[in-house]
């Protein structure tokens, strides 16, 4: 899988692999083709592949190797190329063939010799607050040991690589990116994973607590549509609280957000059916939501939803969960959703998923 690992530096690549599957396997942590992490070695770097699955580092070959030095002179050279990546592949070790993750700049400009980018809930949630600042530096304050920096929200690849790339020279420890996610650091990978779990206990939210769903009713409202009651359980907390169904339906919250669930979320009105719903939007010539929510009963997603986007519906459950009650929220601007649509770094992304999505 990376044949220019030197012999003795196999195990920590395995372990690196064995890691980067652990944070994939958590929802709390990553969501489907969210997330990246990159090993460095000798002037190269391992990155997670674009539209793959960090739940499926150790067992399929998603890992693509990059030259480090030339990637970082382009990027502060302003040079396009930085973008995609693609231009620094090593083509020759790169066996399956797939481009880097849309994020590999920022994962080269970053020094430490291990690098884990992830979209933990909590740290989603705390980063979307108004009063973020204070917040996160109140609970950093736990990990004194730790040096960290927040970063302001900027597109995935080189407006966030830049910004990232301003305090690189630091060497942090923890970045906690605004209305994205989190970036943890170190020279190996045990260290990188045991700050993982100080970094998850600091930041963790409470969650609010929510009524159960109501299967049965929801069956009823998608009867004869093109929506199905969503199959995992923790997704319906979106709609089982009045402040959750708020915080939800009144903006986006992160990029994966509007990637994968689009820009809007339904509401249906109490007794409403999903066919009327729809009908009355198709009356008015308005596109018709990936996500419907039927408050106090539980979600209902259109059949059309990958699996990428079935996994965003369970994030965005475990972060509106942890807004407070009553706390003021940033969204993304409607300029941030249009960049983030218009992009094609991120229909690349959206093609391989709905492949993989046919394919299952």
């Amino acid at each position: 899988m990376a044949s220019d690992i030197r012999a003795e530096d196999n195990p920590a690549f395995n372990a690196f692999l064995d890691l980067s599957g652990e944070i994939g396997g958590d929802v709390l942590k990553t969501q489907g083709a969210g997330g990246n992490t990159s090993f460095k070695r000798d002037g190269m770097m391992w990155v997670k592949a674009s539209g793959t699955w960090l739940a499926h580092a150790a067992e399929r070959d998603i890992m693509v190797p990059v030259m480090v030095a030339p990637l970082v002179a382009a990027l502060r050279a302003g040079d396009p190329s930085a973008e995609k990546a693609t231009d620094f592949i090593v083509s020759a070790l790169n066996a399956s063939g797939l481009r880097p993750s849309i994020e590999t700049s920022f994962h080269a400009a970053l020094p430490q010799s291990v690098v884990a980018h992830y979209h933990c809930v909590n740290a989603i949630a705390l980063s979307i607050l108004t009063n973020r600042e204070a917040v996160i530096a109140a609970r950093m304050a736990k990990l004194s040991d730790l040096t960290w920096a927040t970063i302001p929200y900027r597109r995935p690849g080189t407006p966030l690589a830049h910004e990232i790339d301003r305090v690189a020279v630091t060497r942090p420890d923890v970045l906690i990116l605004y209305n994205h996610g989190i970036i943890v650091t170190g020279e190996t990978v045990d260290e990188v994973r045991e700050r993982i779990a100080r970094v998850t206990a600091a930041l963790s939210a409470e969650e609010r607590p929510a009524t159960p769903a109501d299967l049965a009713a929801l069956k009823a409202l998608a009867d004869g549509s093109d929506f199905h009651v969503a199959e995992d359980a923790g997704s319906h907390k979106t709609a089982l609280s009045q402040a959750n169904v708020a915080v939800a339906t009144r903006g986006s919250l992160y990029p994966d957000h509007v990637i994968f669930l689009g820009t809007e979320i339904g509401v249906l009105a109490d007794g409403e059916t999903v066919d009327a719903y729809v009908g009355a939007r198709r009356s008015r010539d308005l596109a018709v939501p990936k996500m419907l929510l039927a408050p106090g009963r539980g979600v209902l997603l259109a059949n059309e939803l990958t699996a990428g986007g079935r996994v965003m519906a369970r994030c965005l459950a475990e972060v509106v969960s942890r807004i407070p009650d009553g706390a003021s929220v940033a969204y993304l601007t409607p300029n941030q959703e249009h960049e983030l649509t218009h992009w094609e770094a991120e229909q690349y992304r959206q093609a391989l998923d709905r492949k993989a999505s046919k394919q299952a």
